[in-house]
């Protein structure tokens, strides 16, 4: 029996993760509990179009570093469209900019129970 979050139910969520099974296993729990997932995308120029042509978006789950690429700027543009989002990643806190203090770090391994719960539960 699928166990569904009703907090995730009907949501759109941007996933953005550069690590295969990371991204595979949100996928799994995130449709399971109902919700429609937007990527998941491992390059943040893939992300900003999907954000840009998004008709709704309700949250986002963001890898920090992709490949490479620090994810702040989609961050920023997640902040002035107001969608709610969590960063996922193995960095400490120093590494994220003062601007996003108020966001929710997800440490590495991902629980994406943990996720679910910095996106919905607050």
């Amino acid at each position: 029996m699928i166990r569904r979050n009703t907090a995730m139910s009907g949501r759109r969520i941007l996933l953005v993760e550069d690590e295969y099974f990371i991204a595979d296993d949100m996928v799994r729990l995130f449709q399971e509990r109902g919700a429609e997932v937007v990527g998941p995308f491992s390059r943040i120029e893939d992300a900003l179009a999907a954000v840009s042509a998004a008709d709704r978006l309700d949250a986002a789950v963001l890898d920090v570093n992709l490949h490479g690429t620090i994810v702040f700027p989609l961050a920023d543009e997640l902040t002035a469209r107001g969608i709610r989002f969590v960063f996922t990643t193995g960095y400490d806190h120093h590494v994220i900019p003062a601007r996003f203090d108020h966001v929710v770090r997800c440490g590495k391994p991902i629980d994406p129970e943990a996720v679910i719960a910095a996106l919905f539960d607050a």
